[in-house]
C-alpha cells in the first residue's frame, strides 16, 4: 500500500483563467508563463492584430459543455484558458484556482467591436446596450457561483490595476497560487501600450 501511495502524483490545483472575453484573459496567461507557470495550450489559434501577442487557447476547452474533461486531470498544476460560459463545466473531482479577470464593460464591448469588424462580421446583430445586460447579468451569476463551489478559490483581478501597478498585481497572483514565481519577469510581460480601449478615453481594447 505504502508503496502504491508512492507511485501516485500528489494531486495539485488546475490553474484556471477566467473571465468575460476581451477581458485581458490572454495578458494573464502570458504573465503567468512569465513567471514559470507551465500553461496549457495548444498554438492552434495564431496571433493577430486583434491578439498579438497571441491567444494561449487550448481548444478542447471549447468542447466542456459537450463532455469532454478528460484532459482536465493532465492540466493539474498548469494554467488553461476558459472562458467564463464554461467554469460550470469543469467536473467536481479536481481542485482550482480561478484568477478571474474583470474589466470595465464599456471597454469589453469597444474591444469586441472592433474585433467583430477586424474579421468583417456583424456587429449590429446585438445593441451594445443589451449586449451589457446580457454580460453584467452572467457576470452576477457566475461570480455567485463561484463562491459556492468548495473545489474551487477565486482571485478578481481589475484589468487597469494590472496594466497600471503589474508588480503589485503579480505579487497577489504569487500569493494566491501559494508558488515560487519570477514577480518581476511578469510584470514585465505587461505591454501597456496594448490598453488600447481605455474607459478614460471613451470606447477605443
Amino acid at each position: 500500500m505504502n508503496f502504491l501511495k508512492k507511485l501516485t502524483k500528489p494531486k495539485r490545483p488546475v490553474i484556471v483563467v477566467s473571465g468575460l472575453p476581451r477581458s485581458g484573459t490572454s495578458m494573464m496567461m502570458k504573465m503567468l508563463a512569465a513567471g514559470g507557470v507551465p500553461l496549457l495550450t495548444d498554438h492552434i489559434r495564431e496571433a493577430d492584430s486583434d491578439n498579438p501577442q497571441g491567444y494561449y487557447e487550448f481548444e478542447r476547452v471549447k468542447k466542456l459543455d459537450k463532455g469532454d474533461t478528460a484532459w482536465v486531470a493532465e492540466a493539474q498544476g498548469q494554467a488553461v484558458k476558459i472562458i467564463s460560459q464554461l467554469l460550470k463545466h469543469l467536473p467536481a473531482t479536481y481542485d482550482y484556482k480561478v484568477i478571474f479577470m474583470r474589466r470595465h464593460m464599456d471597454e469589453v464591448l469597444a474591444s469586441q467591436q472592433k474585433m467583430l469588424l477586424n474579421r468583417g462580421e456583424d456587429t449590429a446583430a446585438v445593441s451594445e446596450e443589451t449586449l451589457a445586460q446580457l454580460f453584467e447579468a452572467h457576470l452576477g451569476q457566475v461570480m455567485h457561483w463561484l463562491e459556492q463551489q468548495p473545489h474551487m478559490t477565486t482571485l478578481f483581478l481589475q484589468y487597469s490595476d494590472v496594466v497600471s501597478a503589474p508588480l503589485s498585481q503579480a505579487q497577489a497572483i504569487q500569493t494566491f497560487l501559494a508558488a515560487d514565481l519570477d514577480v518581476a519577469a511578469m510584470a514585465t510581460a505587461v505591454d501597456p501600450d496594448l490598453y488600447r480601449n481605455r474607459q478614460e478615453n471613451g470606447p477605443s481594447l
